[in-house]
């Protein structure tokens, strides 16, 4: 029998940073390689990726990543998994060029090429196991399921992204008699995505939400901002098509969101039918309001900070004023309500109102509490694994599961890193490897850890106070007396005594370290730091980051 064993390296527990890992006896198959955007308490994190390090100790035995979908939560981590090791990447034709433009963006990941191009009647040989896909329906054309067939051992299904729409256009199909197909054949384990298991309200089809923004764009005399995830080429056709319907001229503002319509019109999986309505960014100004719907993702596909650029005067294109009605078609994450909610009340400030199309309609690219039971009912799998979501939608997909008589233990919820070895069809917990968030902030990869966060939400909330002086050693003297300064902290002009003691004490704190026997840089500064730390907090009840800055005046020999 094939040893078997399944690894989430990323997407358990939480939103995005898809990434699992299937081990065939020696073989590893990669399945996603994604990111996820940062929460509100990562300041300065750009976003987060998987922790790549156990691949890399593997590299020699992965076979290859096999991609569900084009969107970041699936494609977002692979140029920073490529710069560290070559492995060949498999994908839907959209999915792959998608792909290719994450790859490209990056330097360590510009010069790969090893791509390869699948659908759902492809089978790919590696010896210990077959691999092979099945169609879904999602927010992006040409997604896939992956089936990991051991040779010896049974069948591992992924499901990626999905719904169930039996209304949706072609490219965006769920192929239910495949399906059926591998659900025959028997289903050893089964991820399966969980991100809206604890819904069980009937998603809006793609028909109703189409004229549900044909009615909107139509009722509104003004000009209308579209907020939109670059990657949901399926809303973003419904929106051009609606827009052109009603003759009104289109724009993209999103620079995302231009490279994936150029892609995916290349690819012909987005139809534009008068290419005449389409205009560029710069021309927005020649055209009246009521002629006008602009399409805005911002960067990396999301749009709100671009949508607060746009209602602060700040925007390249743009600038919100009366009469502007701004759409949002699609459904940020929990994670970003704070957001949202800011950026309206901005909106609102420049004049213009803030519609969403889910307060109308419920939507969601996922699968709801039916739509997963009826993947279970399909594929019946011996074991299942929730994937995709928080804890509490993982949960709510297993209490799903054992309604419809899966055992408890024949259902595992995975913490990140956590293996799952299979012992016939026996699924058990079997040890850990390193799965830890890997934050990107600029070029800097994984070099921002709790430390630095925890140093930047001080800063952010209690600011920075920072002493100045200068010693001499050899004398053991003060040579510059202290000079303090603060950013965040107090308003300096109103608080002028309690700078003048703070750097009397730094004076005094310094004078009485420099009178001991002893001497090390970083005892003095931490005299200092806690001397001043303590008087701060007396006066003010506030903790800023305080910063003694101690140099040496060294005197010239002759």
């Amino acid at each position: 029998m094939s040893k078997i064993k399944i690894i989430p390296i990323g997407g358990v527990r939480e939103f995005g940073k898809n990434m699992y890992l299937v081990e065939v006896d020696q073989t590893i198959f990669v399945l996603d390689c994604g990111l996820k955007y940062p929460e509100s308490e990562m300041l300065g994190v750009d976003c987060v990726i998987p922790d790549l390090s156990y691949l890399v100790e593997n590299a020699k035995r992965i076979a290859g990543v096999f991609l569900t979908h084009g969107h970041a939560d699936s494609i977002g981590a692979l140029p920073y998994l490529l710069s560290e090791i070559d492995v060949p990447v498999f994908g839907s034709e959209l999915t792959v060029e998608l792909a290719k433009i994450n790859t490209k963006n990056y330097e360590g990941s510009k010069k790969f090429d090893d791509f390869h191009i699948v659908s759902e009647s492809t089978e790919i040989d590696f010896g210990e196991a077959i691999i092979s896909f099945f169609s879904t329906t999602h927010t992006i054309p040409e997604s896939l399921g992956v089936v990991v067939s051991a040779k010896e051992g049974g069948n591992v299904v992924y499901t990626g992204d999905f719904r169930f729409d039996p209304a949706v256009s072609e490219g965006y199909r769920t192929n239910m008699s495949r399906l059926a197909e591998i659900g025959q054949k028997g289903v050893l384990a089964l991820l399966s995505a969980s991100a809206n298991s604890m819904s069980t309200v009937q998603n809006a089809s793609e028909a109703e939400i189409y004229d549900k923004i044909f009615d909107v764009i139509d009722d509104w005399e003004g000009r209308v901002i579209i907020a939109c995830n670059s990657g949901n080429i399926g809303r973003v056709q419904q929106v051009v098509d609606a827009s052109i319907a009603l003759g009104r001229h289109v724009a993209f503002t999103g620079k995302d969101m231009e490279q994936i319509v150029d892609t995916a019109t290349r690819l012909k999986k987005l139809r534009i039918d008068n290419r005449k309505m389409m205009i560029q960014a710069g021309e927005i100004k020649k055209y009246p309001d009521n002629e006008l719907v602009i399409i805005e993702t911002g960067r990396m596909g999301e749009p709100l900070n671009a949508l607060e650029l746009m209602a602060t005067n700040k925007h390249r294109f743009v600038k919100i004023h009366e009469g502007d009605m701004i759409y949002s078609v699609t459904s940020p994450s929990v994670a970003f309500e704070t957001q949202v909610a800011r950026t309206e009340d901005s909106i609102y400030r420049a004049g213009g109102i803030f519609k969403a199309l889910s307060s109308d309609l419920r939507v969601s690219g996922h699968a709801n509490a039916r739509d997963l039971q009826f993947m279970l009912d399909l594929l019946r799998p011996k074991n299942l694994i929730p994937v995709q979501g928080e804890y509490r939608e993982l949960k709510a997909h297993a209490n799903l599961a054992m309604e419809m008589g899966i055992p408890a233990n024949r259902i595992f919820v995975a913490k990140r890193g956590e293996v799952v070895s299979f012992k016939g069809e026996k699924m058990e917990p079997d040890g850990t490897v390193p799965a830890e968030n890997v934050m990107i902030d600029g070029a800097g990869i994984g070099d921002i850890g709790s430390v630095v966060l925890r140093d930047r939400k001080v800063l952010s909330e209690e600011g920075i106070f920072i002493a100045v002086l200068t010693i001499d050693r050899q004398k053991k003297v003060i040579v510059s007396k202290a000079m303090v300064h603060t950013r965040g902290f107090v308003f300096v002009k109103t608080s002028r005594d309690l700078m003048k003691e703070a750097a009397n004490l730094a004076n005094e704190a310094t004078d009485k370290y420099l009178a001991g026997n002893d001497f090390d840089w970083a005892d003095l500064k931490g005299s200092v730091r806690d001397a001043l730390g303590k008087f701060l907090y007396d006066q003010t009840k506030r903790k800023p980051s305080v910063l003694p800055i101690i140099m040496e005046a060294r005197s010239n020999k002759k």
